[in-house]
């Protein structure tokens, strides 16, 4: 797994499938469309040039009908090369690096696939009926046509592309942005939970008489975590020195708490500081390990976070509840949901015999 640069960039259009883009029974009707009124106009350039002579209105609905009936079968003929055409240059062409490339070679295999359709058209049209004109012209006069239709027709495709693409991933930006907006909305409703809020403060009521000093530092923690929480709400990201720094004072009320039978110790290089990750994802994890497990005499808690490649790992060992109820996953689900809408790999979780561990990506910057 390597890091995740996120910076603004166009869509990476070598993904891009334009056969399951665009609609294809639109698409086909369009061409009807298309077919229609490019006879229209061949035939009343070419009766207005002397090039053909309809003799009436029956001959001029004849040819309509049978040459709208051939350009159709011409438009679909170059539909499917042309689709093909797009989707291996968006593979090894792509606009966003290789326009000059792309463009030359779009403009090759344009010409080259309308020539070939408009040879066979042709032969197949001489051969049911036998035109009237020498042959020779009229292939050479409908390999032009086609081949200068077959470059509208890729421009069009393109622009179609291009437009359908815009407006799905307007669509994708509109749906993530919900998505990641009730996301946040229920990881702060999960971090400001009155369970948490009642347990920190009977802890410091307790201290209060017990140690005051102990109580101001208990006081500043439980501030902390808070603020954090409010602050970082609505960050996408955050630093991993400050999620690390959050959760050193949401583990201190812990431990607060739970006095010896918690454990917990942070072995992170210095170089994942400065890398990122989204806000309360350790507290997610640390809270689910506090959570589904036994912290007593005899039953300690031990969570340790270190890095390794490049992933924050947090592990704990198993001793868990026997009452407590079975795990929902919400809390895996929102995170992995989080990465997911980041465009970053998902965290991973692995259960094993006597451990659980947690994998959560690093991001090489915030940018976003």
């Amino acid at each position: 797994m390597s890091f995740i640069n996120f910076s603004r960039k166009e869509v990476a259009m070598q993904s891009v499938n334009p056969f399951k883009i665009i609609n294809l029974s639109r698409l086909i009707l369009a061409l009807a469309l298309f077919a229609l009124i490019l006879q229209l106009i061949i035939i009343s350039y070419n009766q207005f040039t002397g090039y053909i002579d309809v003799k009436n209105g029956l001959e001029y609905i004849v040819r309509l009908v049978y040459g709208t009936a051939l350009s159709l079968i011409a438009a679909n003929l170059l539909m499917w090369p042309n689709l093909k055409v797009i989707y291996w240059l968006n593979r090894y062409f792509n606009w966003s690096s290789q326009v000059l490339k792309r463009i030359v070679i779009e403009f090759a295999a344009t010409i080259l696939v309308g020539v070939l359709i408009a040879v066979f058209i042709t032969v197949l049209a001489h051969a049911i009926d036998n035109y009237e004109q020498p042959f020779g012209n009229v292939l050479f006069n409908n390999a032009l046509i086609v081949a200068v239709v077959n470059m509208l027709f890729m421009i069009s495709l393109e622009a179609w592309l291009f437009f359908t693409m815009g407006k799905n991933e307007e669509k994708r930006a509109a749906d993530l942005s919900k998505e990641l907006e009730l996301a946040k909305f229920e990881v702060l409703k999960d971090q400001l939970k009155p369970h948490f809020m009642f347990n920190s403060l009977n802890v410091l009521s307790g201290l209060i008489d017990e140690n005051t000093d102990k109580a101001q530092e208990f006081i500043g923690e439980f501030a902390s975590v808070y603020r954090y929480v409010l602050d970082t709400i609505e960050r996408n990201l955050i630093s991993v020195r400050e999620e690390l720094d959050f959760a050193a004072s949401y583990m201190f009320l812990q431990q607060v708490r739970y006095g010896k039978m918690l454990h917990y110790t942070v072995q992170v290089s210095d170089e994942f500081f400065a890398y990122f990750i989204p806000p309360l994802t350790l507290q997610v994890v640390l809270e689910n390990a506090i959570k589904h497990n036994e912290i007593q005499e005899g039953s300690l808690l031990n969570v340790r976070i270190y890095s390794a490649d490049d992933n924050l790992v947090i592990e704990n060992n198993l001793n868990p509840k026997a009452w407590s109820a079975h795990s929902s996953g919400i809390g895996q689900q929102n995170l992995k949901k989080r990465f997911a809408m980041l465009g970053a790999p998902e965290p991973i979780f692995l259960m094993k015999a006597k451990s659980y561990t947690v994998y959560i990506p690093c991001i090489k910057t915030s940018e976003k």
